[in-house]
C-alpha cells in the first residue's frame, strides 16, 4: 500500500505523487508567491508545478516572494487553486484567554474596522482600528496579545504590550523623535491625536502617558507651544 496525492498535470491528466504538498483541499496553508501573470500568481505548494493564485482570488496585489494564507479548492475546470478568501473559514473554538500572546498573519484590512488576523493561522481575530499605530499590509506576520475573547469566540487582539509595559519603549520613541527635532518637538500633550498619531506612531492617550513619564523623571519641560529636552 501506497499513501499518494492525486492531482491534474498540466494536460489535464491525473497522476499521483509520493511526495507531500503544503497544502491539500479544503486546508489553509501559508504558501509563498514564486511568480505572476496575467491570469493571476503561482505559489509554491511543494510540487513541481507551482500552483495558481487567480486574480479574482486575491485580497489586493500581491508580491513575487512574499507569503499568504490561502485554502486549496476546485474550481469550474476541475483544477486545483487557492484563494486568499479564508475569512469565513477561519475557527472561533480557540482555548485563548484574555491577555495570552498570540502570533498570527494579516489576511485583509478594512479602514472603518482594523486589521482581520488569523490567529495561528486558523482562527479568527481582528486588531481594531483603534489599536493600530502603524501600517500593516495582507501577508504580514504579527505578534502581541489577547485583548478580549467575544461571546462567539472571535478574538480582540492588540499589537501593543499593557500600557504599564509599554510605557518605558513609549518614552524612549518620544524622546528619540524630540532629539530629532533639535531638542524641541513643536507639538505638546494637547495637540490633537492624528498629529500625533502621524509623527510618534503613538495614541494621544499612550503618547501622554510617555510625556508624563519623561516629565516624571526631568528629561524634559513642557512650554506652550513644545516639550523640550532638559
Amino acid at each position: 500500500e501506497l499513501r499518494v496525492f492525486v492531482y491534474k498535470d498540466s494536460e489535464d491528466r491525473l497522476i499521483a505523487t509520493m511526495m507531500e504538498p503544503y497544502i491539500t483541499l479544503g486546508e489553509l496553508a501559508i504558501l509563498k508567491v514564486v511568480s505572476t501573470s496575467t491570469i493571476g500568481a503561482f505559489m509554491d505548494w511543494g510540487l513541481a508545478k507551482d500552483i495558481l493564485l487567480p486574480f479574482k482570488e486575491q485580497m489586493g496585489k500581491v508580491e513575487e516572494g512574499k507569503s499568504y494564507l490561502v485554502k486549496m479548492y476546485i474550481d469550474k475546470s476541475s483544477r486545483l487553486c487557492v484563494t486568499m478568501k479564508v475569512y469565513e473559514d477561519l475557527l472561533c473554538d480557540s482555548t485563548y484567554a484574555k491577555d495570552d500572546n498570540f502570533t498570527g498573519v494579516v489576511i485583509d484590512y478594512k479602514e472603518e474596522l482594523g486589521a482581520f488576523i488569523a490567529v495561528d493561522n486558523k482562527y479568527s481575530g481582528l486588531i481594531p482600528q483603534k489599536e493600530l499605530f502603524k501600517k500593516l499590509f495582507i501577508g504580514d506576520k504579527v505578534e502581541g496579545r489577547i485583548t478580549n475573547v467575544r461571546e462567539d469566540g472571535k478574538l480582540d487582539l492588540s499589537i501593543r504590550r499593557p500600557a504599564y509595559m509599554q510605557m518605558d519603549e513609549d518614552s524612549q520613541i518620544v524622546y528619540k523623535k524630540i532629539e530629532s527635532y533639535r531638542g524641541e518637538l513643536p507639538f505638546t500633550d494637547k495637540t490633537d491625536p492624528e498629529t500625533i498619531k502621524s509623527e510618534l506612531g503613538l495614541s494621544k492617550a499612550a503618547f501622554k502617558r510617555a510625556v508624563g513619564k519623561l516629565l516624571k523623571e526631568k528629561k524634559i519641560e513642557i512650554t506652550d507651544k513644545s516639550i523640550k529636552i532638559i
